[in-house]
C-alpha cells in the first residue's frame, strides 16, 4: 500500500512523454529527466545528423551523449538563459534523405518561453509539433544511427506551476491596489489557463 507522502511525490514529478516523431532505424536513447535545458548542439545539412543536450539538474550543467553520426557540415549551438528561460515547444520535418531509405528527421526548430531558434535542416517533409500550456521540456528520446532518425521529449508541469503561482501572487497584489470600479462585481478576478 502507498503512503501518502509517495503519492505526493509522485505527483510533484508528473512528466508527460510526447513522440517519438520520425523513423525506426538506428538505436533507440534516452537522455532522462532533468530540471530543464542549458544548451543543444546540432550538427546537420540536408537532415539533423546529431543533437547533443546539456541539462539542468539543480542548477548544475549535465552534458548527456551526442546521438547521430558524424556526418553533417553545419553547427547550430542554443544557449538558453537558464533557469528563467526554459524551453516549451519544438516542431520539425520527417521523411527519408534519400529514394527507399527509411524517415529520418530533417528539420527542428526550438522555441522558449522567450524566442525561437531556427529552423535547422532541411523543411521537407511531414511536419510534427507540439506545445503545451504549462509545459517546460525536461528531457530528450529518440532513435539515432548515421542520422537522427527520431525524436520523442519529456515536459513537466512542476516548474512553471511555481511560476504561475508566482504570476498569480503578483496579479493579486497588483489587483488589490486597483480602485473598485475596475474589479468584478464581487471584487475577484479570474486568471484562465
Amino acid at each position: 500500500m502507498e503512503s501518502g507522502k509517495d503519492r505526493g511525490n509522485e505527483k510533484k514529478k508528473s512528466i508527460i512523454l510526447l513522440g517519438p516523431w520520425g523513423g525506426n532505424g538506428g538505436t533507440s536513447w534516452d537522455d532522462g529527466t532533468y530540471h530543464g535545458v542549458r544548451e543543444i548542439t546540432l550538427v546537420y545539412d540536408r537532415c539533423i545528423d546529431s543533437i547533443r543536450v546539456v541539462y539542468d539538474k539543480n542548477g548544475k550543467p549535465v552534458t548527456a551523449e551526442k546521438h547521430g553520426g558524424i556526418g553533417g557540415n553545419q553547427t547550430a549551438e542554443i544557449k538558453l538563459q537558464c533557469p528563467e528561460e526554459f524551453l516549451v515547444s519544438v516542431s520539425g520535418h520527417y521523411c527519408p534523405v534519400v529514394h527507399g531509405g527509411g524517415p529520418v528527421i530533417r528539420s527542428l526548430t526550438f522555441k522558449s518561453n522567450r524566442r525561437t531558434f531556427g529552423p535547422y535542416g532541411v523543411e521537407e517533409g511531414t511536419p510534427f509539433t507540439f506545445s503545451m500550456d504549462g509545459g517546460i521540456i525536461v528531457g530528450l528520446s529518440g532513435r539515432s544511427g548515421w542520422h537522427l532518425d527520431a525524436i520523442g521529449f519529456r515536459l513537466s508541469r512542476l516548474q512553471t506551476t511555481k511560476l504561475f503561482q508566482r504570476f498569480q501572487k503578483g496579479l493579486q497584489k497588483l489587483t488589490s491596489s486597483v480602485s473598485k470600479p475596475s474589479a468584478s462585481k464581487d471584487g475577484e478576478y479570474k486568471v484562465y489557463t
